[in-house]
């Protein structure tokens, strides 16, 4: 188990990676034609600046928690288990990482509608405008800065719904 949950923990973490570089594409202007952190009254504002700066540091705290408890053992009861599996420990860790990586995505989701926003909405696959269209219907655009940590948990929370109706097929 503890084997498992260690590799679940390495890849879902990874995921996260790729999710927080995807936010920083997005709101960094020298790698795109948005503007500066999806802002355009930039200077005021600091638009997603905030936000890619948490998806970074819980992608950070999720490489910490990726390190194998697998590879740990503590004998136990008076030398009588020599080899622990620390399963529950990572188990526990893993748990940690779908947590952070939930809310890196939730950044993405509103960084990426936040750019939609900025562009354009031609040329939109279905899916995408039907996304699109839960998170505006839940979430206004960013025009001006605003506390973000309740955007944040209601994207993560929608992406959230949407895998339980996934799983539930």
């Amino acid at each position: 188990m503890a084997l498992a949950m260690d590799f679940l923990g390495i890849a879902v973490s990874e995921l996260a990676n790729i999710s927080e570089r995807r936010i920083e594409r997005l709101v960094n202007y020298q790698l795109n034609d948005l503007p500066a952190f999806l802002t355009r009254k930039g200077g005021l504002n600091s638009g997603f600046m905030i936000a890619q700066y948490t998806a970074a540091s819980l992608v950070s705290e999720n490489k910490v928690l990726s390190h194998p408890a697998s590879v740990d053992s503590i004998p136990s009861s008076a030398n009588q288990e020599d080899h622990v599996s620390m399963g529950t420990i990572a188990a526990r860790k893993a748990r940690s990482i779908i947590y952070n990586a939930m809310r890196v995505l939730g950044i993405e989701y509103l960084a990426a509608c936040q750019a939609i926003d900025l562009r354009g909405m031609k040329g939109l696959a279905k899916g995408t405008l039907a996304g699109y269209e839960l998170l505006r219907h839940n979430i206004s655009v960013l025009d001006e800065d605003r506390i973000m940590y309740r955007d944040i948990n209601r994207a993560t929370a929608l992406l959230e719904e949407l895998v339980i109706k996934v799983e539930e097929k």
